[in-house]
């Protein structure tokens, strides 16, 4: 099976997660007026079972398209957060919140570089499929109980990016 990864929007992402970008119109002035403030996401959900917030940086390797897709994980207990540190684009490949994702669950989206995604916590995801290499800070759950699951999909799928 093959999965054309499609543009990144808020719209088509939100059953997934939400879409990290600046927005139109004008931000909550700060610092004396020499900022703009724009609040993204209002609560991470990261504090299930004594989890805490974590900022870690990923330095990803650009990766050759098509991809095969082979292994989804998931985070029950909190959400997952990718912001690219410059233009790096980056696809994410995602499935429902439930059951085990099956071939045809999967979505693929492809960020433009100045976007980034927080997955609401259960999201199936395929680890970072960087487009371009590069840096990415990454906010997500830390804690005693481990919080990702994984799944092997019963044949790959291709992901491929639009010429």
């Amino acid at each position: 099976m093959r999965l054309l990864a499609q543009p990144l929007t808020s719209e088509a992402f939100a059953s997934y997660g939400t879409v990290l970008a600046a927005p139109a119109g004008r931000g909550r002035l700060i610092n004396g007026g020499n900022a703009e403030r724009f609040d993204l996401v209002d609560d991470l959900q990261l504090g299930a079972e004594g989890g805490r917030p974590m900022l870690a940086l990923f330095r990803a390797q650009a990766r050759r398209f098509p991809h095969a897709v082979t292994e989804m994980e998931r985070h029950a207990l909190g959400s997952q957060s990718f912001v690219p540190l410059g233009e790096r684009r980056f696809v994410i490949v995602v499935a429902p919140a439930g059951p085990a994702p099956t071939a045809e669950t999967l979505a693929a989206f492809v960020a433009d570089g100045r976007q980034g995604v927080t997955l609401a916590p259960g999201t199936w995801h395929h680890a970072l499929l960087a487009v371009d290499a590069g840096d990415f800070v990454v906010v997500e759950r830390a804690g005693a109980v481990v919080d990702c699951d994984t799944f092997d999909l019963a044949a790959p799928v291709g992901v491929e990016l639009e010429d």
